[in-house]
Order: structure tokens, then C-alpha cells, then sequence
């Protein structure tokens, strides 16, 4: 059971990550248009053209390293240890619960993205809590 469990919420998390990656770099500003809403993206997207091409460029890379996470995610899904499953549950957790403080502690001051915040941080709770159920499942197969 744990195994499986893994295994789907690794592709899961893949997906969701190859998806989203993708997204930001071929097609980013209808992205931030829907995501933040069309007055709130125009206003990221930036001013002058240099602006708009560093943020395009940002986005661009950091769509790339999502597609990669997702990438080593669909990789690290055909992994049959599970000791190290454990170890990746672990710490795939304290990565968005880092991601959610991270958005309570930053993105809540930003005038533009205030509003989003609550929305994002509830995201990145619940693919820890994604995590956080593999691990109960493996506590239980381990100690019944």
C-alpha cells in the first residue's frame, strides 16, 4: 500500500509540476493573467519593454526548473526503497511547508499579491499534507 501510495502521489506531484513548468515558460502571461487575474498580471508583467523581458526571461527559467522538479519527481516515482521514501516524504514536506511560510512571511507584504497569498499557502499545504499521508500509511503497514 505505502509503496503505491508513493508512487502515485510522485506522479502525482510530477504532473502537477511538468504542467505547471510548461505553462510559464510557452505560455506565461496567460498564466499570471490566470492565476492573479488580468489587472494584477499587467501590472507584474512590468512597464518597459527591458522590464517585461526580464520577467519574462525569470519566468521562462523558473518554468524550467519546475519541469525539471517534475522531471526528477516522475524519476525518483520508480524508486523501490523504503528508507528512502521515507527520507523523501520527510523532506518533500518541509519543502512546502517552507514554500507556506515563505508566502505568509513575503508574498502577504507585496501589495499586488497580497490577495493571493492565502490561496497559494492552502496549495502548498496540501500537497505536504499529500506527503504526510504516505507517511502515516507506511507508520501503519510498518507497525501492524
Amino acid at each position: 500500500m505505502a509503496s503505491s501510495a508513493f508512487f502515485l502521489i510522485c506522479l502525482l506531484h510530477s504532473a502537477i509540476a511538468l504542467t505547471s513548468g510548461l505553462l510559464m515558460i510557452f505560455y506565461s502571461a496567460e498564466t499570471m493573467e490566470f492565476s492573479h487575474g488580468f489587472e494584477t498580471a499587467r501590472k507584474i508583467q512590468g512597464s518597459t519593454p527591458h522590464d517585461q523581458l526580464l520577467v519574462r526571461t525569470s519566468n521562462s527559467f523558473s518554468g524550467l526548473l519546475l519541469f525539471a522538479i517534475g522531471f526528477l519527481l516522475f524519476m525518483v516515482a520508480f524508486v523501490k526503497d523504503r528508507e528512502f521514501q521515507s527520507f523523501f516524504a520527510k523532506g518533500s514536506i518541509a519543502v512546502h511547508m517552507s514554500m507556506a511560510a515563505w508566502r505568509f512571511g513575503f508574498l502577504r507584504k507585496v501589495e499586488d499579491l497580497a490577495h493571493d497569498w492565502p490561496r497559494l499557502a492552502i496549495g502548498d499545504l496540501a500537497l505536504a499534507v499529500s506527503w504526510v499521508y504516505f507517511l502515516v500509511c507506511s507508520w501503519r503497514e510498518k507497525y501492524d
